[in-house]
């Protein structure tokens, strides 16, 4: 037994604490019996003494993702409440953000008239479980080739979602979300996810010995907000969510954009569930995959690799992973690129050179249809329906959002001229014209004079 006290306690222990726990098994040795020596090498050998590095380690990380898991159990709970929601002032304050821009709508007029009644209403509603939902105003957009019908909420339900969204999912929910993901969150966005994408490409350089030589794996998913399963959707929530209350308001929200699936293009807790809702690929393709250099903005998601067989099994896993939320890949829009030829992510070209320079250039069409408004506005301001101002006013925002965006200073000054042409041309050549990049003189004076 003296031996094997001395061949655990010089493996795992150091010297002073070796030379102290020895002296004391000699004094129990000499001064009682066996089964008191038992019970010293359970106390001593059994828990520690038989635990290997690999377990101690284990062990360790256990003890800290619980504390973890506790500190953030402990900062969520206080918005897991339902009377976050319910509550007046957050009520009135989500009434006061949802008719910023849409003044103009009569049924945010006829709300404003009687907005302090009506909040009160609904905080009664809200607390005694009825219904507050209101029919949709349903139409049809056609964007960029895409046909998408919208489900518009009334103000009065809007109110509602943004409460709910504002006290209780954005925060819950977000929480999970990984850095990369910048759709629909505060704070971040389209040109947050192109930073975010040109950051990762530089790193990439940098990371890969200075070359540009390597790989994307761009993913696509099919009708992706006709495909979110209700189910599934729900289990989620109800992990992050204890609040029965909560959780029956945001089914309510969910369930009327289709039977058993679906979600709406006009829905702020659509929108936050659909961001949330693929967050386990996310953290797959992070922490299992082991993809430094990945991103995603809704449905569309890259990864960068030097390995392209790598990416294929990727791809593959992905695949797998994404039947068990039930979404569907676009198998059309989904391939592997070369970095140096080229990646298209959110309408643009961005191009990694030899230097470690990121190009970045415009889709084919997105001039061919501002040069196709252009020429609609042309006709416009002719019969009147729209006033030259306007058509300055909307030029100067897609020039600058263009400029900001892409390295296409030719086809800036092409774009120029073709405003010049079609707008200021029959005005003769006055030098004090103001071109649509010019800045407003006056500030606000002159924007009460307009």
């Amino acid at each position: 037994m003296a031996v094997y006290c001395v061949k655990r306690f010089h493996s795992h222990w150091h010297y002073a604490a070796y030379y102290a726990a020895y002296g004391m098994y000699e004094f129990i040795s000499k001064h009682t019996t066996d089964a008191v020596q038992g019970f010293f090498l359970l106390l001593f050998f059994e828990d520690r003494g038989y635990m290997t590095s690999i377990e101690r380690r284990e062990a360790r990380y256990q003890r800290r993702k619980a504390g973890r898991d506790l500190k953030k159990q402990q900062r969520l709970s206080q918005y897991d409440d339902f009377g976050l929601v319910a509550d007046v002032d957050n009520l009135y304050e989500s009434f006061r953000q949802s008719m910023r821009n849409v003044t103009w709508k009569e049924s945010v007029q006829r709300y404003e008239a009687n907005a302090l009644r009506k909040v009160m209403d609904t905080h009664k509603k809200l607390l005694a479980g009825e219904s507050i939902q209101s029919p949709f105003a349903e139409f049809t957009l056609h964007e960029r080739g895409k046909i998408r019908h919208i489900k518009s909420v009334h103000i009065s339900e809007r109110i509602v979602q943004k409460c709910l969204c504002n006290q209780v999912l954005v925060p819950i929910l977000s929480n999970s979300l990984i850095y990369d993901n910048g759709a629909s969150v505060k704070g971040k966005g389209v040109h947050f996810a192109l930073r975010r994408f040109i950051t990762h490409l530089v790193k990439y350089y940098r990371r890969n010995g200075s070359s540009n030589e390597g790989y994307a794996l761009l993913i696509d998913f099919s009708k992706f907000f006709d495909s979110i399963d209700h189910q599934i959707l729900f289990e989620l929530l109800e992990k992050k969510i204890s609040d029965e209350r909560i959780l029956d308001l945001a089914r309510k929200f969910i369930t009327v954009f289709g039977d058993g699936k679906s979600l709406g293009l006009g829905s702020q807790v659509s929108q936050i569930c659909a961001v949330f809702f693929p967050d386990q690929l996310d953290h797959y393709i992070k922490e299992k995959l082991r993809i430094k250099f990945y991103g995603r903005y809704m449905d569309d998601l890259y990864l960068f690799h030097s390995d392209k067989e790598y990416l294929k099994e990727c791809l593959e896993k992905i695949i797998g992973f994404c039947g068990k939320l039930k979404i569907t890949v676009n198998m059309k829009k989904t391939r592997i690129v070369k970095l140096s030829q080229g990646v298209d992510f959110l309408k643009g070209k961005y191009y990694l050179l030899p230097s470690g320079r990121v190009l970045r250039r415009p889709a084919k069409d997105t001039t061919k249809r501002m040069k196709r408004k252009l020429v609609k506005f042309k006709s416009l301001v002719a019969i009147g329906k729209m006033t030259a101002e306007d058509v300055r006013t909307s030029y100067q925002s897609w020039r600058g959002n263009f400029r900001r965006r892409f390295n296409a200073n030719r086809r800036i000054r092409f774009m120029d001229k073709l405003y010049n042409d079609l707008f200021l041309s029959d005005h003769g050549s006055n030098p004090n014209e103001r071109k649509p990049w010019d800045k407003p003189k006056g500030g606000s004076q002159e924007k009460d004079q307009g």
